[in-house]
């Protein structure tokens, strides 16, 4: 097995504190396994590079792995469900630490629609709304912004016709502790509200007034605005470029996964050293 490469470090690199808290989740076989030729904390920086950046695959640079090892890697994480377990835990750990309790009671929905790229055209839609071409991307997140659960359709697909599917998937990863659902007049209509109720989930849409005008804070949508705003400084998930939505779903946890590994970071580092 090669060992880690001396090189100059990027500002993607995983720092040591995150790699001792992710290293259990990634190491899907032995550290002495034959087949492994790269050291697997240099693939995970790999692999954070891409994300980061945006560049192609076939663009890595030479003093990291291979682009088709940090690629297929990659693919075996997502397959693996490994940063959803990695996020489970996260949300869990960051919401005592801010004194919640570890599984959240209220979701907050939204989505945003990606422009297409001639890797993903195939899969797209086009979402009159935005007047743009591409996927959409359907979130679930705590009152903290931290990610419950994540969807990927064509542009074309409303908002509220995921509903039911997004908060199935959230009570799953929570272990059914949602009681209600905070989301914009995107989701409006009976529909809606019957397959959240399916879900064990009560459906609150909160409306902007019409007597107000310019930009409005709404109560409680804003926390997932701000989520989708924190997705913006990964480059690679500023348009669609991936061939599979599994891959976009994915690459969206491993963002997600960071931005978490850094908040937890922030919150607990001057208890350490104090």
């Amino acid at each position: 097995m090669l060992g880690c490469m001396k090189r100059q470090a990027y500002p993607s690199d995983v720092t040591d504190e995150e790699w001792a808290f992710i290293r259990p989740y990634l190491t899907l076989m032995r550290e002495d396994a034959p087949q492994r030729e790269h050291d697997l904390r240099e693939v995970f920086n790999g692999l954070r590079w891409i994300v980061k950046t945006g560049s192609q695959w076939r663009m890595m640079p030479h003093d990291l792995p291979p682009w088709y090892t940090v690629y297929q890697q990659t693919q075996r994480w997502i397959n693996a469900g490994v940063f959803e377990a990695m996020i489970a835990d996260l949300r869990a750990i960051l919401r005592q630490v801010e004194g919640k309790d570890a599984e959240p009671s209220a979701a907050i929905l939204d989505g945003r629609t990606l422009q297409s790229t001639p890797e993903s055209g195939e899969r797209a839609g086009y979402d009159g709304y935005k007047r743009k071409k591409g996927s959409k991307v359907h979130l679930a997140v705590d009152t903290l912004g931290n990610l419950l659960a994540l969807r990927i359709t064509a542009a074309n697909e409303q908002e509220r016709s995921q509903v039911g599917e997004l908060l199935t998937d959230a009570q799953s990863a929570t272990g059914n502790s949602i009681e209600v659902a905070f989301a914009d007049q995107g989701y409006t209509g009976e529909q809606a509200a019957q397959d959240a109720q399916q879900a064990g989930v009560e459906l609150v849409v909160v409306k902007l007034s019409e007597a107000k005008k310019g930009f409005v804070l709404l109560p409680k949508r804003w926390v997932v605005e701000r989520s989708f705003a924190w997705l913006t400084r990964f480059r690679r998930l500023i348009r669609d470029y991936e061939r599979t939505a599994e891959m976009l779903r994915g690459l969206h946890y491993v963002a997600f996964a960071i931005l978490m590994l850094q908040r937890l970071a922030r919150l607990t580092l001057p208890a350490q050293s104090a």
